[in-house]
């Protein structure tokens, strides 16, 4: 008999993932253990875990450039149940007609905003709009934001953004999921999905979103290379600033503001037909089998996915919030791709879903062909180098990390 050993990537789900599996086997008699890695450090517990005797049976990778460190130990999944319970093929990565990896976690991000202070200033009467409908552009939410800083006393406060923190419990919001809109643009203008060689084609429209921030924020731009998620977190929940660049998965942080006070803005740069753009929208959670595996921990992992994606307490675990774990606890909150996707509670998820109803295009998750963690680091640094001395030739080094150390970076990975 087959047994499953899920090495998990998201350490805020750790002890859901146990119960769920605790339950499983209780249910079908099979083991199945769940190991979570500390935040930051999946690549390299997976490949030391991989080297063992008892190595992971299901594990997961970020999109393309995780796969490629990975695909000879990603078994084939066109055969597989799972593959048929999935809602597209957007949410499969495979290698030629192979599909090596299947996401189980569909998430959303944009600018989270405090509809009651929007709508104060909306009444002021020099303000840019009067109706959050009017913000579908650059132009018009640099336009509010400015007003907002202009009249952040009589709005009681501290600044239109929250801070945009660079210590690394925030900074990958900006290295990572903010890079990913000239990223975006460049591949849609080239009609490309990866590349060796990004040239930085929106990288001015880069710059102009991060000015925004760092100076329409609650803090000097100086102070952000010290400031925290939780920061930024506080700031939001206790109305000092209006906008929040996050996503779905934030949910619980902000829900103290109630449903009726929040909504979601896409994250605009400039680029030519960003009236009709969505919020971002994708994965960088795919799960693998390992090829390498016994035939019967492959089968009994096999199983296992499907009954994650089918059965109805699990999915009542993986998608719901309050109450939804069988032990009563709060649940994952997740939307996932497949065909049994239960209705959220997560008043988020349900505005992105609104947004495409709309007929508004997502803006797919390309960071996850990134070349490496360090071309994010380097990123992460210029930027913080250039938050606190606004100059052109600090830009310059962030242009370099960019683009230099793309090239740079897509090469190593080539080598290795």
């Amino acid at each position: 008999e087959g047994k499953v050993y899920y090495l998990n990537f998201k350490p805020e789900q750790a002890d859901d993932w146990v119960k769920l599996a605790e339950t499983y086997t209780d249910e079908t008699g099979v083991q199945v253990d769940v190991q979570t890695d500390a935040s930051g450090t999946y690549e390299s517990q997976l490949k030391s875990e991989m080297a063992k005797e008892e190595a992971p049976t299901l594990f997961q990778v970020n999109g393309p450039v995780g796969l490629a460190s990975w695909k000879d130990y990603c078994y084939d999944l066109s055969d597989s149940q799972i593959y048929k319970d999935i809602s597209s093929d957007d949410y499969v990565l495979k290698e030629g007609d192979e599909v090596k990896g299947i996401a189980y976690v569909v998430e959303t991000y944009g600018i989270i905003y405090n509809k009651a202070i929007l709508n104060q200033y909306f009444e002021l009467s020099d303000a840019a709009v009067k109706s959050v409908d009017e913000i579908n552009n650059f132009e018009t939410l640099k336009k509010v934001a400015d007003g907002i800083q202009k009249h952040k006393d009589e709005l009681g406060v501290e600044g239109a953004f929250t801070s945009a923190g660079m210590d690394s419990s925030s900074d990958w919001r900006f290295k990572t999921h903010l890079a990913n809109l000239p990223i975006y643009y460049e591949y849609q203008k080239d009609g490309i999905t990866d590349t060796k060689a990004i040239k930085g084609t929106y990288l001015d429209n880069y710059r102009n979103i991060w000015d925004l921030y760092i100076n329409n924020g609650t803090c000097d731009a100086k102070q952000l290379s010290k400031k925290t998620g939780d920061d930024a977190v506080a700031e939001f929940t206790t109305e000092q600033a209006v906008f929040y660049q996050n996503g779905t998965w934030a949910y619980a942080d902000v829900s103290s503001l109630g449903d009726d006070n929040l909504g979601m803005l896409p994250i605009y740069i400039g680029a030519d037909g960003e009236e009709n753009q969505g919020l971002c929208t994708g994965s960088e959670n795919y799960w693998c089998v390992n090829a390498k595996a016994s035939e019967e921990d492959i089968q009994a992992t096999l199983d296992f996915m499907e009954w994650c994606a089918t059965n109805d307490t699990a999915l009542k675990a993986i998608c719901g919030s309050k109450g939804a774990m069988p032990s009563g606890a709060d649940g994952m909150g997740f939307v996932t791709p497949f065909k049994k996707n239960l209705e959220s509670t997560n008043l988020l998820v349900n505005i992105a879903n609104e947004y495409v109803a709309e007929g508004k295009t997502p803006v797919s998750w390309n960071f996850t062909t990134m070349p490496s963690e360090q071309w994010k680091n380097d990123l992460g640094s210029a930027l913080t180098t250039y938050a606190a001395d606004q100059t052109d030739a600090n830009w310059d080094l962030v242009k370099s990390a960019f683009v230099d150390g793309w090239a740079k970076e897509a090469a190593a990975a080539k080598s290795k």
